[in-house]
């Protein structure tokens, strides 16, 4: 990966970070239903990525697909769970991606992975866990949605690489606009009081939808979709190993959450793995070079 590339990926793991705990503080704090949340934000992206939406990418059903699981399925279910976990928590067990993304990828896209870059995850993983694990912490309602969440994400991850050549920007207005049509009637049907609680909550709410919209997801999810078309589909989401550890560096600054000896432990270990990923896809791109040269 060039170095301007994982460069991009960094601010793009560090927005997600930040959304993380501002999501948490609109739907726990703020009290304002997580389906709306969402709907408005899609409303957002759509309206910003318009002039993106046509033409349709091909084959139609795929992209709605895709949209499907990366907008409504993926968000949707995350902003639900995030009435019962904690950001880092959520951060964590969304990192099962992972491992789905790499078997999907096998299955569906045929992409082999080596034993560094195995080892890599492994670490990386092990890493994530021992950061966030703590007694107690259950496999509750919660932790479902967050792994079907996880799962949702990672299809639409793989079936991105099926598709041809799109621009990100078309992606993202696609994925919006397929968002806002399943979760705004979700949200009337289940959420009527959800314009109610957002006006409530005044301008913190405009702010923080914007910048869930603007800058999370114009910005750093189609910066995202242009580093899948790019990079092997494994490799972008076992890097994004980093949004985790700056969720819970984040924490600790706004919750005042204590660093341990297990927290350093699991935090150098985690970036040992993804150096070891970085490192080895740079070899690999070398020795392409020179095969070429």
């Amino acid at each position: 990966m060039k170095p301007r590339d994982f460069f991009l990926l960094v601010v793009v793991c560090l927005v997600w970070a930040s959304n993380n705990i501002l999501s948490k503080i609109v739907v726990s704090q703020w009290h304002v239903p997580p389906l709306f949340f969402t709907a408005v934000r899609f409303a957002i992206v759509v309206l910003a990525t318009l002039p993106w939406l046509l033409p349709m990418p091909r084959p139609a059903w795929r992209i709605l697909l895709i949209g499907l699981a990366m907008g409504g399925g993926s968000f949707g279910l995350m902003f639900i769970a995030l009435y019962w976990v904690s950001p880092s928590e959520a951060a964590i067990v969304v990192q099962a991606c992972v491992p789905m993304t790499t078997l999907l990828s096998i299955f569906m896209l045929g992409e082999r992975i080596r034993w560094r870059r195995t080892l890599g995850i492994t670490l990386a993983l092990i890493g994530v866990l021992m950061v966030a694990w703590k007694p107690g912490m259950a496999l509750s309602t919660g932790m479902l949605f967050l792994l079907a969440s996880a799962f949702m994400g990672s299809l639409g991850a793989v079936m991105m690489k099926q598709m041809d050549a799109v621009s990100p920007l078309r992606f993202q207005a696609w994925v919006g606009l397929t968002g806002l049509l399943v979760l705004a009637p979700f949200s009337l049907w289940t959420e009527p009081q959800g314009l109610e609680r957002a006006l409530a909550t005044g301008w913190p709410f405009v702010i923080g939808v914007l910048y869930a919209a603007l800058i999370t997801s114009v910005f750093a999810h189609t910066a995202y979709y242009w580093l899948i078309a790019r990079y092997e589909a494994n490799l972008i989401s076992a890097l994004t190993l980093m949004t985790p550890l700056m969720t819970i560096v984040l924490g600790m600054q706004i919750t005042g959450d204590k660093v341990d000896a297990r927290m350093i432990a699991g935090s150098l270990i985690a970036l040992a793995g993804v150096l070891i990923i970085i490192l080895r896809t740079n070899r690999l791109a070398v020795a392409a070079t020179q095969e070429h040269s």
